[in-house]
């Protein structure tokens, strides 16, 4: 606060604590290593979506997966699962990996600072797919992003699937890498008590579809409550 921020006796900020409340509150002293504040007012308006939403996504090339968590954090993400899909074209180097989640998390913790969440989400370690299989058990709803229902013209299993869907709730989103699922995933995943959606009419890009479910959602149980 002091270094970064500057700031000074007076100036207000917004403390989170653990049990995610937050409260506006106003330096009254402050030095290099101790800031004395007075609590203003609790924030009675959480900004965190009523579902806990996980964004399982398979791992793409390049720096698309940190646009994912930024964006996604935005919108209300709860946390991120990233998975190796059979049509991922990275391979992902253990010895390597370690940094990059540490990258990713540092991501999701400015995301979640510049949208003033309550929640910091969690971007966990890569799983395999028979890994992501076994954790989907432990959600309410599972959602899988097919492009093949969209091209089809499915268009309400989407929304179908968040109309069943309670606050308070978990919301699994799979979505696959570039090229998306393969067939057989989306059996599998299904088989497992998935929903297999189309996002719209229109094919999305991998990174695009978490930011298409994210606001659709929202819109469920936000706007329409």
């Amino acid at each position: 606060m002091t270094n970064v921020m500057r700031m000074q006796p007076g100036s207000m900020f917004i403390a989170v604590f653990k049990n995610k409340t937050a409260a506006e509150c106003t330096i009254v002293e402050l030095d290099k290593t101790d800031v004395l504040c007075a609590v203003s007012s609790f924030l009675q308006q959480s900004p965190e979506l009523p579902v806990d939403v996980t964004i399982a996504h398979g791992l793409p090339k390049g720096d698309k997966f940190e646009l994912v968590i930024q964006k996604s954090t935005e919108l209300g993400a709860h946390s991120f699962i990233p998975f190796k899909a059979s049509r991922s074209i990275v391979k992902w180097d253990e010895k390597k990996g370690s940094k990059k989640v540490e990258r990713w998390n540092k991501i999701s913790k400015e995301a979640a600072e510049q949208s003033h969440r309550l929640h910091l989400p969690e971007v966990h370690q890569p799983v395999s797919f028979k890994e992501l299989i076994k954790g989907a058990e432990s959600f309410d709803t599972i959602i899988v992003a097919y492009e093949e229902q969209a091209k089809q013209g499915n268009v309400s299993s989407f929304s179908d699937a968040l109309a069943a869907a309670s606050c308070g709730q978990s919301i699994l989103v799979v979505v696959g890498p570039e090229g998306g699922l393969s067939e057989q995933e989306v059996t599998q995943l299904v088989e497992n008590g998935a929903v297999a959606c189309g996002f719209g009419p229109r094919i999305l890009r991998s990174e695009t579809a978490p930011l298409y479910a994210l606001a659709a959602i929202s819109y469920q149980f936000e706007l329409m409550r």
